[in-house]
């Protein structure tokens, strides 16, 4: 999939998940359009030519210092991709220990809070950001064996929905993409009935691939995308269409 010559020339983007699968994708696309990007993931592991920071996104002390870090090697923050995710485990919600509704909840909605908050005040002083949270379709509809990740999900996007309005007069823009299903390495941890479960709902009968859902995020992170902020981008092969 090809991209769209330079528009992020002259942009500074941070990405989290950015080792693999959607968060990849987008920072390698980003980075191909011109802007200057970095990642923060877990291992620190990054696409060539992006800067790699190793951080926890459910810390925010580790939040915080990526940020600064990006900012003072790259330049000011114009775009955020909140990408960093884990499945959780697949079990009953009755089966569902403390410890695993913490940590998927941690990851998946702290972190995405920890890093919008982190941008945000650069973002707005500058009157221009553009951010793009990964949500889910199972945050819209929920999937059983799946209630810590379906709550995380929600989480994203109501919490979308209420920065987008926070800022809708700042010139900083913020919005979420709701995949389907997305053959990328977070399905390692889940088990295959649940991934047929979601299969089997897809008019498109496939999985989405990063590139595709890149695609969206891309251009939800640009100047092209001007008067939309605090919505909820579905790309799930006709499952949702609301």
């Amino acid at each position: 999939m090809t991209g769209n010559g330079q528009r992020f020339a002259g942009k500074v983007a941070l990405v989290t998940g950015a080792s693999r699968g959607i968060g990849a994708a987008v920072a390698e696309r980003v980075r191909d359009e011109g802007a200057r990007v970095a990642s923060l993931d877990l291992q620190g592991d990054a696409p060539e030519g992006v800067l790699g920071i190793a951080g926890d996104v459910s810390r925010s002390e580790d939040v915080e210092a990526a940020v600064a870090r990006a900012r003072d090697e790259l330049g000011p923050i114009d775009i955020l991709v909140c990408s960093a995710g884990v499945p959780g485990v697949s079990l009953p919600t009755v089966d569902v220990t403390d410890e695993e509704w913490h940590r998927v909840m941690g990851i998946n909605a702290d972190g995405v809070f920890f890093c919008n908050r982190a941008v945000l005040p650069g973002m707005v002083a500058r009157g221009y950001g553009r951010i793009v949270n990964v949500a889910s379709i199972a945050g819209k509809e929920g999937n059983p064996m799946a209630g810590a990740y379906s709550a995380s999900k929600a989480a994203v996007i109501g919490l979308t929905k209420a920065i987008g309005k926070d800022v809708a007069r700042t010139g900083v823009i913020v919005n979420c993409v709701a995949p389907a299903v997305i053959e990328t390495p977070i399905l390692d941890g889940i088990t295959q009935e649940h991934i047929d479960y979601m299969v089997e709902r897809i008019p498109m009968g496939r999985m989405g691939g990063p590139e595709e859902v890149a695609a969206l995020i891309c251009w939800l992170a640009s100047e092209e995308c001007s008067f939309s902020t605090g919505a909820t981008y579905d790309i799930s092969g006709g499952r949702a269409v609301y």
